[in-house]
């Protein structure tokens, strides 16, 4: 697939430079040039800052996400490669105000080092600092249910939504901390594709989807499903979704959930809709109500033809918080 690129190489740097000139309006270049901060986040009192980062090919996610109401300071990584120690530790600084500063990452191996070492670093600055990870794939959560290596999807994008409502309402740091474990717990996601992504330095797909299949399971750095399905029409596909999400919440169960319906990166917003309206049958027919529904291109992976759903167990606390109106690059 052509890519409107120069060097491939330099794609980060470019889009960043690209990004920056866009939104200036609202994001903030810092001393460090891949760390990025919300015009404005400093309030007359002072809150926890909330942090994030991650490797780039996500858009929006993740420095699109650099809004009131979400994330005062992103560290963005190279394509699909966590950002260094350094680079998160960076971002901890810009966005401590002095009542702490919460980091929200995914559950990869690099992501968890670096970061891990950022908050220790931070710690002996003197800054209050916790972080949450988020691993809410389903299709990499051991059969006895830990999710110690369960791999993080689109479920961290309602994390940030938690945290930066949590944040704005002047919670404390060990609140917020506590609200994010506990929705993180609630919430699961899986994902589908149809064809794979290019990274622009390589010119070939991360991995083969055999004609007239699909991959359920995969991950967002490009990575390959966990089993693979003959093609089907948009209300099987959902069907075979929703009976993995759905796994988790007992028959008869009064619940409430939101839900996250997001494309890779090159999947239509016909196609999405069309998937979320079997979803949503589907939960009507269980008995759970859905609290608030997001569709759209969340959190892709680059070129990645597919979808991932999210579905994230609401409380009340939790469905106040999800329900507050928040700014992303989407609106």
């Amino acid at each position: 697939m052509p890519k409107m690129i120069n060097n491939p190489q330099r794609v980060v740097d470019e889009m960043l430079h690209g990004f920056y000139k866009c939104h200036s309006d609202r994001i903030a270049k810092t001393r460090h040039p891949r760390v990025f901060v919300r015009r404005g986040r400093k309030s007359r009192t002072p809150r926890v800052g909330i942090v994030s980062g991650g490797g780039t090919g996500h858009l929006p996610a993740f420095i699109g996400y650099v809004r009131k109401g979400m994330i005062d300071a992103v560290a963005v990584g190279n394509l699909f490669e966590a950002p260094s120690a350094e680079v998160f530790l960076e971002a901890i600084r810009q966005a401590d105000q002095g009542e702490g500063v919460l980091c929200i990452h995914g559950n990869y191996p690099l992501d968890n080092r670096c970061v891990g070492e950022a908050v220790r670093l931070a710690r002996l600055e003197g800054i209050r600092v916790e972080h949450v990870c988020a691993n809410d794939d389903v299709a990499t959560i051991a059969e006895d249910g830990d999710r110690s290596a369960s791999r993080g999807l689109a479920g961290e994008v309602l994390l940030w939504k938690i945290a930066g409502a949590a944040s704005m309402a002047g919670k404390s740091l060990e609140e917020i901390t506590d609200l994010c474990r506990r929705a993180n717990l609630n919430t699961r996601s899986i994902g589908v594709a149809f064809a794979a992504c290019i990274r622009p330095e390589v010119g070939v797909p991360n991995f083969e989807v055999v004609e007239g299949t699909m991959e359920f399971g995969i991950g967002h750095h490009g990575d390959p499903g966990l089993s693979s399905y003959k093609m089907r029409p948009a209300n099987e596909i959902a069907d075979l979704i929703m009976e993995k999400l759905l796994a988790v919440y007992p028959e008869g169960e009064e619940a409430s959930v939101t839900v996250m319906v997001s494309g890779l990166g090159a999947t239509t917003q016909m196609e999405l809709y069309i998937l979320y309206n079997r979803i949503a049958d589907i939960l009507k027919a269980r008995g759970i109500r859905t609290s608030q529904s997001f569709v759209g291109n969340y959190f892709t992976s680059l070129d990645m033809q597919g979808v991932s759903v999210t579905l994230m167990k609401m409380d009340e606390e939790l469905e106040r918080l999800v329900a507050v109106d928040a700014e992303s690059l989407l609106g």
